[in-house]
């Protein structure tokens, strides 16, 4: 046989549809999300949007490098002043190594990137790996292309997990998202919860020690910090002053907390992008804000004698915890939402209800965002089954 005869007989399996193509549907995801695809629509379509999935989800990673670089710098910060404190001159493990060319100064914004750095790319490089076999590995079983929903995933995923996660844990927390929390509903668009909030569930009911508590928020063995709203849970807002944490640094992020949850301007800065780009529902997002608002009011004005949580204002329940991450990035995810207009706001709501009642009423868990939005995600189907069931007899009334 010709090398000529061999290639012929190879081309099929590479071209659409072909048995090979499958397998390289992640490199293409990979290289189309960078380079402009060669398919292009060409003649008279009936297409209302020019987003397709490819350009939303490449809007929703866009969306997040602000909080990448938050995580990181922060990451690096909250590490270098822990070493700086506990008088610790090096750590003696791989990131040793590369932290022995820029020291461990809390003041110096390049060594906090490189240690921030140190930490969150091994969390991502890992997400991004298993995820992707994962996608691959159903993509080839049902003979559909690999998409870029699992991008906006792998990102989101590991901006919610502590700095220093065990890295096996993390594989199997991206593992179950994926798979149970997505793929086995039929993968993109058919999953009805949050693939990324999912996994982190699955993590914090599973390995609780590595994802509460203390000793996980600082990537430094031996160093306790507890983040404000744990102080508040705890102590109220006099606990968090006397930590002194104010509220223009909670705004700003520079606090013990997961990765990118941290900083509320950062994920104010995505928000006004996915607004502007018409990615994200301001619906949603303004009833997540509205809803808690409301219903920290309310708890402000009942008061307790035996909660602290009872008085903290709806302004500090905006910058604790990853209440502004879930409300701009997890909250607004299209699939898992609530789909009419009327639904949105309705849904929104409901997640910063729950968000509140949760931290407040609840005392085992401070932090009520990623349950509230689970929460709200069943209930999504039905809210909108009851707005359009509401339109339907509005019209039937209207032309009665």
């Amino acid at each position: 046989m010709s090398a000529r005869d061999f290639l012929d007989r190879l081309e099929p399996h590479f071209t659409k549809g072909g048995k090979l193509e499958k397998y390289f549907g992640l490199y293409e995801m990979v290289d189309t999300f960078i380079y402009t695809p060669a398919d292009v629509t060409r003649g008279t379509t009936h297409v209302r949007d020019g987003n397709d999935l490819k350009r939303t989800m490449t809007f929703v990673v866009i969306g997040t490098f602000l909080c990448v670089l938050m995580a990181m710098y922060n990451t690096g910060y909250q590490a270098n002043h822990a070493m700086e404190v506990m008088g610790t001159k090096e750590i003696a493990n791989w990131r040793g190594m590369f932290m022995s060319l820029f020291g461990y100064n809390a003041s110096n914004p390049l060594s906090n990137f490189v240690h921030g750095a140190l930490y969150f790319l091994p969390i991502y490089v890992v997400t991004l790996a298993v995820g992707g076999v994962w996608e691959v590995l159903f993509a080839t079983v049902r003979g559909h292309e690999v998409n870029e929903g699992f991008l906006v995933s792998s990102m989101l995923y590991t901006l919610i997990m502590p700095p220093d996660m065990p890295l096996w844990q993390v594989a199997l927390g991206i593992s179950f998202g994926i798979v149970i929390g997505k793929e086995v509903f039929g993968g993109t668009g058919k999953n009805f919860l949050n693939p990324a909030l999912t996994g982190r569930a699955f993590l914090y009911f599973a390995y609780p020690a590595s994802i509460t508590g203390d000793s996980v928020w600082v990537a430094v063995d031996g160093f306790t910090a507890a983040t404000p709203l744990a102080l508040a849970a705890n102590g109220g807002l006099e606990a968090v002053y006397a930590a002194n944490y104010s509220w223009m640094q909670s705004f700003l992020g520079f606090e013990p907390g997961c990765l990118g949850e941290t900083s509320t301007l950062a994920c104010l800065v995505g928000a006004a992008f996915l607004l502007y780009t018409r990615i994200a529902s301001y619906r949603i997002m303004g009833g997540v804000f509205l809803g808690m608002v409301a219903t920290s009011l309310l708890f402000n004005m009942i008061g307790s004698d035996t909660d602290p949580m009872f008085t903290i204002p709806w302004y500090w329940h905006l910058t604790m915890g990853g209440f502004a991450f879930g409300m701009v990035y997890m909250a607004t995810d299209p699939v898992s939402a609530a789909m009419t207009d009327t639904g949105r706001w309705v849904y929104g709501a409901l997640v910063g209800i729950m968000t509140v009642l949760i931290r407040v009423v609840n005392p085992a868990f401070p932090e009520g965002i990623m349950l509230a939005i689970l929460f709200s995600n069943m209930f999504a189907p039905t809210i909108d089954y009851f707005v359009i069931q509401a339109n339907i007899r509005r019209r039937m009334k209207r032309h009665a």
